[in-house]
């Protein structure tokens, strides 16, 4: 059995060293929750996909050379699956870079438009353009 005054002593002294504590960092904004932003998968696979993300023109693909974003040989988070294409999984990894509540803030969308964010493969298309029109019409309910 504990002694009452040494049980008021440890609370006593419990109770000053988290009123002493760290101090408070900011942490910035909190992540968005998974699965918060989960636009469309059938817009995904049948748009965003062939359209933008794995386009027949190499040059303004995501996934059509070696060192951008294929996940054998590719660089950054985005790491998206080629042999054989994994759509569940493109998806998925492709919303982690969305802001459901302000798309056009989107990484998946600034990183590859001319003028926004740097991009390592460079610009791939223009504001105003129907690549980025095809991008926000996927949050279109």
């Amino acid at each position: 059995m504990s002694h009452p005054s040494l049980r008021n002593g440890l609370g006593a002294l419990l109770s000053l060293s988290l009123l002493t504590g760290c101090p408070t960092v900011d942490l910035g904004a909190p992540p968005v929750s998974p699965g918060a932003c989960r636009p469309a998968p059938a817009y995904f696979a049948d748009v965003l996909w062939p359209e933008l993300l794995a386009s027949d023109d190499v040059a303004v693909s995501c996934v059509g050379q070696p060192a951008c974003h294929r996940i054998e040989d590719g660089r950054s988070a985005l790491r998206l699956s080629t042999d054989p294409v994994d759509l569940d999984r493109n998806y998925d990894i492709a919303t982690r870079f969305l802001d459901c509540g302000s798309p056009e803030n989107s990484a998946l969308l600034t990183k590859p438009l001319s003028g926004i964010d740097p991009h390592g493969g460079d610009d791939l298309f223009a504001p105003g353009s129907p690549e980025e029109a095809l991008f926000l019409d996927w949050f279109i309910p």
